[in-house]
């Protein structure tokens, strides 16, 4: 796998065995081929945040590294610490993965080099999947031609999960972790928290973290306990 010159790293969890996959099937089998088919068009996914789309972009480098193919993963939004400079080479590799598009939209010091890097990706048949916030039409872009060409595959949004769905994410998280989280304990964080999945992952991480400091498990009294309330 390409090693980015900033500190980027998959995360363990961030693979397709742990998301819920629950109205996003076809996106996910979209995926899991441009992980492992050269010369497949660019892809677009875009949701709000917290909803999976980084989880599923990591999904898809992992899955190609497993492969033995060359991908990398960039996070767009550390533009400010991220060089454009970095994409000067990845147009050699099998699959790159552009998170937060809408962090470098209509920037020139970002879109030229996008251009460049753009055109040898696909001059070498390597496959490219982008995410954003918002769908094509809504991004704007100085370029034409670099918009074109990026909103010209297939363009999915990763659907919000109902709150079965949610709860079923969850305990896929919580085994993928070692552990199991009661339907009881997962409806009491459903009730606490916002809709973004993300947001409860982070709490869960945290609890179980506070679990295993205290060996206890999670039952809605020790979580309670730890919420403070």
């Amino acid at each position: 796998m390409q090693q980015l010159p900033l500190d980027v790293r998959l995360a363990d969890h961030a693979v397709f065995d742990s998301f819920h996959a629950a109205g996003n099937e076809l996106l996910v089998h979209q995926l899991r081929t441009g992980a492992t088919t050269p010369g497949q068009p660019p892809l677009w996914l875009w949701a709000p945040p917290g909803q999976g789309k980084t989880h599923l972009l990591q999904a898809t480098v992992a899955l190609a590294a497993a492969q033995g193919r060359r991908a990398a993963y960039v996070p767009l939004d550390a533009s400010p610490a991220l060089p454009a400079g970095v994409l000067d080479g990845m147009g050699a590799l099998d699959l790159v993965c552009l998170d937060d598009l809408q962090a470098v939209a209509g920037q020139r010091g970002w879109e030229i080099p996008l251009f460049r890097f753009y055109e040898a990706l696909r001059n070498t048949g390597g496959n490219l999947v982008l995410a954003a916030d918002g769908p094509p039409a809504e991004l704007v872009f100085g370029l034409p031609d670099l918009a074109s060409r990026l909103k010209s595959g297939a363009t999915f949004r990763v659907h919000a999960l109902d709150d079965e769905g949610r709860l079923c994410a969850l305990q896929m998280r919580a085994r993928f972790r070692g552990f199991e989280l009661p339907d009881e304990t997962g409806r009491y964080l459903l009730a606490r928290v916002g809709r973004g999945v993300a947001e409860l992952f982070q709490l869960l991480d945290q609890l179980d973290r506070a679990a295993l400091a205290a060996q206890k498990q999670l039952t809605i009294p020790f979580v309670r306990q730890v919420l403070g309330g």
